[in-house]
């Protein structure tokens, strides 16, 4: 629950705080800065609340024109709120849309790797044009994988699922193939899997600086750490 409650969190913590915020910035100009609409007393409409009413009205842009500022400053304010209620609105949608792609191409991956070691073919009897292809793109999504989690560090807290559909799980066959390939007797090979062994050390960077801080620098155990983190739900103990 930790990733999609972090985003709700988050969200409704930026709407909060705009909304109180402004709420402080009408509060002393009620009621004599503001003009009320017949059936309100203004006497009556000068707390705090009433305050928050306006400014939660202005920031959704309902504009229900029961409470209207009247005083100059407060009158160019008020559309300030509202323009800052679309941009909060329009900042939560692009996140969210960004998150979810960015889940998808981490569990992609996952499946991939999984499917590859389900195929269970001898690498030495594929075509070494076939294999380098094949490790050079993935080492591709890996390097996809170390931006997401760099520009989307909230997708860590998010849970893949179990089995192939983790990446956690699945990381190690990822370090097993690089291994093997530097082994190949063919340079476009050997070439291929230095790109992916490179790819997964950067990964693993990544992930031991913002999320494990564990006290290693070999990919191998970083992503084991991370496997542990992502299946027991509990942090690794450092070293």
């Amino acid at each position: 629950m930790a990733g999609p409650l972090a985003l709700v969190v988050v969200a409704a913590g930026w709407a909060v705080a705009i909304v109180v915020g402004w709420a402080l910035i009408y509060w002393p100009f009620l009621p004599q800065g503001f003009s009320y609409s017949g059936t309100l007393d203004p006497a009556q409409r000068a707390g705090f609340l009433d305050a928050l009413y306006l400014s939660l009205v202005t920031l959704s842009t309902l504009g229900f024109g029961d409470i209207v500022p009247v005083d100059g400053w407060l009158r160019a304010v008020t559309p300030l709120e509202a323009l800052v209620g679309f941009a909060l609105l329009t900042a939560v949608v692009s996140w969210i849309s960004q998150v979810y792609p960015a889940l998808t191409r981490r569990r992609t991956l996952a499946l991939r790797l999984a499917a590859l070691r389900g195929a269970e073919y001898p690498a030495d009897r594929f075509d070494p044009a076939t294999t380098a292809h094949l490790l050079s793109d993935l080492a591709a999504d890996v390097i996809e994988v170390r931006v997401d989690f760099v520009q989307h560090a909230e997708t860590y807290y998010f849970h893949d699922g179990d089995g192939d559909a983790s990446l956690a799980a699945m990381a190690g066959y990822a370090v097993d193939l690089a291994v093997r390939g530097q082994t190949s007797a063919r340079i476009e090979v050997r070439t291929a899997a230095a790109m992916l062994a490179r790819a997964l050390e950067d990964l693993a960077a990544v992930l031991n600086q913002q999320f494990l801080h564990v006290d290693t620098d070999e990919p191998s155990r970083v992503l084991r750490a991370y496997e542990t983190d992502h299946a027991g739900g509990s942090r690794p103990a450092r070293g």
